[in-house]
């Protein structure tokens, strides 16, 4: 249960968005984002200008936050902030203006892992998750899988050993003409091929020894469908312009598959019967379609976060960091920005 005398200011910045969002009552009560459309035209994130943005973004998104939720800063108890990973640049500015606003309040400070704060974005909205649970995070940096206990004890049982699911979507979709980013153009379009038109490799690493592992490798699976469309030759455009639903299809089915089987296997071993899916990839509908009907076939119980809350945003960062609070966490003014820090 989240402390309900607490008032707490979140901000998320690690990467092109600005977030924050307030806590109060032992509920979120605001959540605003400010997105940076800078980057469409380069195809990616441009961390300069990231950067650049947060620091034009921060104070009115701040602002925002507070008067959508009714209060001042002189009522907050508590601030937090993402403090890694992410693009360093961006983090700075986040982190830097709310360990200054923490200090000059002088209330406690709470530095989040923005890969704790996708695992619990559940228990931002009813219902959520009961301890032990387990957690699937796949989102456009980050795969992985961890056991979640009470008090804010974290296993990883499983992760990406190069490239995460998230960008291997949008890069997938890159190299299909599709645009950025391309994650969601693959889904949609997904939902209307064969998934069968073309076997890609499984991202899921093999078993080693005969012991089934829970790591994946996506690096593997996007060389693939750059080799296949470079085999086309002559005939790629003709194969594109019939076959692009199916090419997303097969794709997406092939991870799909590698992240379930995983996540059902993970189940059978620590027989945790409470099952979570968080991150920007959660909205895939094939992933939770897939998870959902596993969920239903194996008897457990599946968890996956709004859309909203899906995507980066500060709202998870704010309940991610009342829990902190609430295990006796309390980070210093020192901490640094870790741009390539694991949960």
């Amino acid at each position: 249960m989240l402390p309900p005398d607490l008032t707490l200011l979140a901000v998320e910045s690690s990467c092109d968005d600005t977030a924050a969002a307030v806590l109060t009552g032992g509920r979120v009560v605001a959540s605003v984002v400010a997105s940076q459309r800078v980057h469409a035209g380069f195809g990616g994130v441009v961390p300069e200008l990231a950067s650049r943005a947060h620091q034009q973004l921060i104070v009115p998104t701040v602002e925002a936050a507070l008067a959508e939720a009714g209060i001042t800063r002189d009522d907050l108890t508590a601030v937090a902030a993402t403090y890694g990973p992410g693009l360093a640049g961006s983090l700075l500015v986040g982190l830097s203006f709310s360990k200054a606003l923490a200090l000059g309040l002088s209330v406690p400070f709470v530095g989040v892992n923005h890969l704790e704060g996708h695992v619990y974005s559940v228990f931002v909205d009813e219902p959520s998750p009961s301890f032990p649970f387990l957690c699937l995070t796949v989102s456009g940096g980050h795969t992985q899988l961890v056991l979640v206990e009470e008090g804010f004890r974290h296993t990883t049982l499983g992760r990406t050993r190069d490239d995460a699911a998230g960008e291997a979507f949008d890069k997938v979709g890159k190299l299909l003409g599709l645009g950025y980013p391309g994650g969601p153009v693959v889904d949609r379009l997904a939902a209307t091929g064969d998934p069968t038109y073309h076997r890609f490799p499984s991202p899921r690493l093999p078993a080693v020894n005969g012991v089934k592992g829970l790591d994946f490798s996506f690096s593997g699976i996007k060389t693939a469908v750059r080799y296949h469309l470079e085999s086309l030759g002559a005939d790629r455009e003709a194969v594109l312009a019939a076959h692009t639903a199916d090419l997303c299809a097969s794709f997406q089915h092939a991870v799909v598959r590698a992240l379930v089987s995983a996540l059902r296997d993970a189940v059978r071993e620590t027989g945790v019967r409470e099952v979570a899916v968080v991150g920007g990839v959660s909205a895939n509908t094939g992933l939770r379609a897939a998870a959902q009907e596993a969920a239903d076939r194996d008897g457990f119980r599946l968890y996956v976060p709004a859309l909203r809350y899906s995507v980066d945003n500060a709202a998870m960062i704010a309940v991610t960091a009342a829990f902190k609070l609430a295990a006796g966490h309390v980070s210093p003014l020192t901490l640094q920005a870790e741009p390539a820090l694991r949960l």
